[in-house]
């Protein structure tokens, strides 16, 4: 029993502290940076005939977008890519030599995602899309090509994102995206010490599919997030009725901030207020009840109403309240004092009522 209770302390210390899963709702933007690896390329060429495979190392990429959330889970999405990678080797029909180019790919995306709520701080989200790419390509060896071409391309994605609690509407997102450009290429190229007269100029290199996987980091910021709202005062305790019928029933209320489960030197004013009150009053019942906003998920919202609930009536306690007087009640985002839809942070709902019975 004492090792239950010692971890049911510890979790209403600890919980508090973590950020709620953020439910988009409105627009958005986000900067991601990270790598890309280029699968290799095939190729043919004109001007001697050869086919082969274009090796590539991976390097920086870079993407932004805007975007828009519904706050039922789906987004859509445009953004613009930067890939770029360095060619190290050509696998040829002739042979395999060493070959130094770059290849960077860029262009916008339109793309469908989807939030999947989990109950946990991390939100993992899938999506897809599709869009155009130009590719600038160059390579420098037997085989010479300069040159940018587009096609149309499609990507695949899949991440996870942490709301940052300090700056409400910032999260940190991790992400993956398979990307492939699948329309055939074809630049001008020529070949170095020339060719033997008669040959056709200049060249066409042709690439194939470019399929990369690129990993990124970045910030996701959703804009125009509602501003904090100073909690409403707590009401004056009604007046003792005079006949000698049971007084009324006493209600405080007693406020928290977004996601939290500590007092605030308001709140312990309120409770030690509703302390003294009931041992002037012969109170035999004080009901507790923890309440949340509808911003988190219920299974979340439920565990946090229960801890404010804790949380007020150990100050109870620790204000002269014997223990055995105290009922404690959890409701988690439901019987909102303000009504509102799901995903908005409402500061008068995350509250804990205190009733002198």
């Amino acid at each position: 029993m004492k090792l239950r209770q010692a971890l049911a302390a510890a979790t209403c210390i600890a919980l508090p502290m973590v950020a709620h899963a953020q439910v988009i709702t409105g627009p958005y933007v986000s900067l991601e940076g990270g790598t890309s690896i280029l699968n290799p390329v095939n190729y043919s060429e004109s001007l001697k005939g050869t086919t082969g495979k274009l090796q590539y190392r991976p390097s920086y990429a870079g993407v932004a977008a805007i975007g828009y959330g519904f706050g039922n889970g789906f987004r859509v999405e445009i953004s613009g890519d930067d890939l770029h990678n360095t060619l190290h080797r050509t696998d040829s029909s002739l042979g395999s030599y060493a070959s130094s180019g770059t290849h960077t790919s860029f262009g916008p995306m339109a793309d469908l995602l989807y939030d999947i709520p989990v109950g946990l701080p991390i939100t993992p989200y899938v999506g897809a899309g599709a869009g155009y790419q130009w590719v600038q390509a160059s390579t420098f060896g037997p085989l010479n090509y300069s040159d940018t071409k587009g096609g149309f391309a499609y990507n695949v994605i899949a991440g996870v994102s942490y709301p940052l609690a300090a700056v409400p509407g910032l999260s940190l997102t991790a992400e993956y995206r398979f990307q492939d450009i699948v329309s055939d290429l074809k630049f001008r190229d020529s070949v170095t010490g020339g060719l033997p007269a008669g040959s056709p100029k200049p060249g066409t290199f042709k690439m194939g599919h470019q399929a990369s996987n690129s990993f990124f980091v970045g910030l996701r910021y959703a804009m125009f997030q509602p501003a904090p709202m100073a909690p409403a005062p707590a009401p004056a305790p009604a007046p003792v009725a005079a006949a000698p019928a049971p007084a009324p029933a006493r209600t405080y209320l007693v406020f928290f901030d977004w996601n939290k489960a500590s007092l605030t030197p308001r709140a312990t004013q309120i409770i030690a207020q509703a302390a003294s009150d009931s041992h002037r009053a012969q109170t035999t019942t004080l009901d507790v009840s923890g309440y949340t906003d509808t911003s988190g998920t219920p299974t979340y919202n439920m565990g946090l109403s229960e801890r404010r609930a804790q949380a007020v009536a150990g100050q109870l306690v620790a204000d002269g309240v014997p223990q055995s007087e105290i009922a404690i009640h959890a409701y988690g985002e439901t019987h909102l004092l303000v009504p509102t839809g799901p995903g908005v942070r409402e500061p008068q709902n995350r509250r804990v009522e205190i009733v002198l019975q």
